[in-house]
C-alpha cells in the first residue's frame, strides 16, 4: 500500500478578471492579456451549467471576477 500525499496550497494570490474583457485577442497581447479575455468570455456564457463549472474552477485557483463601472 502506498503512502498517502499531503497536499499543502501554496499558492496564495488572488487573480481578478476584470469584467467585460477583451472581446478578440489583438496583435501583441501578452498571455494574461489573451487568458484574461478567454476566462472572460467563458464567464458570460448563455449556458448555466457551464457557467457554473467555470466558476467553481476559478474559485479553486482563487480567480474572481469583478465587474467595472
Amino acid at each position: 500500500m502506498g503512502t498517502s500525499i499531503d497536499y499543502q496550497k501554496v499558492m496564495t494570490e488572488v487573480v481578478y478578471i476584470n469584467l467585460p474583457g477583451p472581446a478578440e485577442p489583438e496583435p501583441g497581447m501578452s498571455g494574461g492579456e489573451l487568458l484574461h479575455g478567454f476566462l472572460a468570455e467563458l464567464h458570460d456564457t448563455p449556458d448555466p451549467a457551464i457557467n457554473v463549472f467555470v466558476n467553481e474552477l476559478c474559485l479553486r485557483w482563487n480567480v474572481h471576477f469583478r465587474q467595472q463601472p
